[in-house]
């Protein structure tokens, strides 16, 4: 399939077909990876991380670990 390259303020811009979209898994206001590889425009979708809880945890150390906030006394619906 081919594609015009058009000028979109100072960059370049092409539109991506709602068909390849789909078959890419992208949608609007996904977040892509651009690279060039042997002069070739590489377009790759971003794979968005998946946390476990435990392996976060595991991370604190006394180094990144914040002190308390007082945020003072409980209000409203806070009081149960």
């Amino acid at each position: 399939m081919k594609a015009k390259i058009q000028k979109w303020g100072n960059s370049l811009a092409v539109r991506v077909p709602k068909g390849i979209a789909e078959e890419a898994g992208v949608k609007s206001n996904d977040v892509v990876e651009m690279n060039v590889e042997d002069g070739k425009i590489v377009i790759l979708p971003e794979i968005a991380q998946e946390y476990r809880l435990d392996d976060l945890l595991e991370r604190i150390t006394d180094g990144n670990l914040h002190s308390v906030v007082e945020t003072g006394e409980p209000l409203g619906r806070e009081i149960l």
